[in-house]
C-alpha cells in the first residue's frame, strides 16, 4: 500500500523590498524629490489663475486689496505711521494688523512692484487697482515667497523627520518619505489660501516648519530663532508657542548646565525680536499701537465663519450678549491653556521628538478651538 503524499508547505512570501520587479527599482530620492516640487508648483500655477474673493467688489475688493494696500502703505509712509490712522493711513480701510515682519515683507514685494508698475501701489490714487499685469506680478510675490520659504522647509523638515526615525521601521522611513513630502508640499488649505487669494501664509508656515525641522535636528537655537521670526510674521504662529516653549525648556532643564542653556535661548528669542521691532522700540507709543493692532479684542471672541468652540456653541449659549469682552477674554484664556496643558505639562518632565510633534497639533488644536479669535486669523 503506498504512503500517502504530505503536503507541500507553501512559500513564505518574499518581503516587500525583494518582490520589487527589476524594472521596478527603488526611486533615487532626489529627482522624485524634485519631481513632487515640480508637481506642486504647477498646482499653485494652476490654482493661482482662478478668479479670487472680493475680485471687482468694492469697496474692499478682497484680501487682493489688502495685500496691495499694505505694500502701498510701507513703500509710502515711514514706520511710525504704517500701523497709527493719518490722512495717509485709514485703519477702517484694510489698516495693517500684522507683526512688523510681515510690513517689511510688504514694503519689499511693494519696491518690486513699485519698479515696474508704479501705478499699482501709488498712495492714495491705487485703492482698487486690478489690472492684470498688477494681479500678476502680485501672483509672482505669493509663488516667490513660497519657493523661497516654503519649499526649502519642506524638504528640510522631511529630511529630519526620516532621518531621525520618528515612529517608523527602517522600510518605512524608506517608502514613507515620498507621501510625507507630498502632503506636506500639496496641502489644499496652503495652496488655495495663498495661491487663490493672495495670502503669504507661506512665510509663516514655512518659517514654522523650519523651526521644526531645527527641533528634530537638534540646532535649537536656529529653531528658536525661526519660531521668532515666524510669530513676527504673523500672529498666528503663537498657536504652536506652548509646543516649542514646554520642549526646549525640558530639553534645557535635562542637560549639565540648564541656567546657561536656558539664556542662550532666551538671547537668541530677545535678540530677534529686537532686531525686527527696532524702528517701533524707539517709542513706547509706536510700539503700543502695533500691538493695539495685532490683537483687535473688538472683533468679538469669534467671527462668524470660523467654526471653533465659542461659534459652535453659540447657537444654545449667547456668549457676544451675556458676557462683556473683559469676562469673555478671560474665559478664552483659562479654557485654551487647560486644554494645551496637559502636553505642555509631559514635554517639561519628558522631552522627546515624537512628543513634540504631538504637542505641536494639541496646542494648535487648543488654540483654533477655545482663544479669542478677534486675536487669532489667517
Amino acid at each position: 500500500m503506498a504512503k500517502p503524499k504530505k503536503p507541500r508547505a507553501s512559500a513564505p512570501d518574499p518581503p516587500a523590498a525583494a518582490a520589487r520587479l527589476p524594472w521596478h527599482p527603488p526611486a533615487p530620492p532626489v529627482p522624485t524629490a524634485l519631481l513632487i516640487s515640480l508637481a506642486a508648483l504647477l498646482v499653485r500655477v494652476l490654482v493661482s489663475m482662478g478668479p479670487y474673493s472680493g475680485q471687482g467688489a468694492a469697496p474692499k475688493f478682497g484680501d487682493y486689496e489688502a495685500q496691495r494696500h499694505w505694500m502701498e502703505l510701507t513703500l509710502h509712509l515711514p514706520p511710525s505711521d504704517w500701523y497709527r490712522n493719518t490722512s495717509d493711513n485709514d485703519l477702517a480701510y484694510w489698516g495693517l494688523d500684522y507683526p512688523p515682519l510681515s510690513a517689511y515683507q510688504s514694503l519689499l514685494h511693494g519696491r518690486i512692484i513699485n519698479a515696474s508698475l508704479p501705478d499699482a501701489v501709488a498712495l492714495r490714487s491705487s485703492r482698487g487697482y486690478e489690472s492684470p499685469e498688477s494681479k500678476l506680478l502680485m501672483r509672482w510675490t505669493v509663488l516667490s515667497s513660497d519657493l523661497l520659504v516654503f519649499f526649502p522647509a519642506a524638504l528640510w523638515f522631511v529630511w529630519a523627520y526620516i532621518k531621525g526615525g520618528i515612529g517608523t521601521s527602517g522600510e518605512e522611513k524608506r517608502e514613507g518619505w515620498l507621501w510625507l513630502l507630498a502632503m506636506v508640499l500639496i496641502s489644499p488649505c496652503l495652496v488655495l489660501i495663498d495661491h487663490g487669494h493672495f495670502q503669504y501664509n507661506c512665510i509663516s508656515l514655512g518659517l514654522t516648519l523650519g523651526a521644526i525641522a531645527g527641533v528634530l535636528s537638534r540646532n535649537e537655537l536656529i529653531a528658536a530663532a525661526l519660531f521668532t521670526l515666524a510669530i513676527n510674521h504673523k500672529q498666528m504662529s503663537l498657536y504652536f508657542a506652548p509646543a516649542f516653549f514646554s520642549h526646549l525648556l525640558g530639553k534645557c532643564l535635562k542637560r549639565k548646565y540648564p541656567i546657561v542653556e536656558v539664556m542662550k535661548l532666551a538671547f537668541v528669542v530677545l535678540g530677534t525680536f529686537a532686531l525686527v521691532w527696532w524702528p517701533f522700540l524707539r517709542s513706547f507709543e509706536a510700539a503700543l499701537q502695533v500691538i493695539s493692532r495685532l490683537a483687535p479684542f473688538e472683533r468679538g471672541i469669534y467671527e462668524d465663519y470660523v467654526a471653533n468652540f465659542w461659534c459652535s456653541t453659540s447657537v444654545i449659549i449667547k456668549w457676544k450678549i451675556l458676557f462683556a469682552i473683559k469676562p469673555l477674554k478671560l474665559m478664552s484664556l483659562s479654557a485654551t491653556v487647560l486644554a494645551f496643558l496637559p502636553s505642555f505639562v509631559q514635554q517639561v518632565k519628558s522631552p522627546s521628538n515624537l512628543g513634540f510633534l504631538y504637542s505641536l497639533m494639541n496646542s494648535s488644536f487648543s488654540f483654533y478651538l477655545f482663544s479669542y479669535q478677534g486675536m487669532f486669523y489667517c
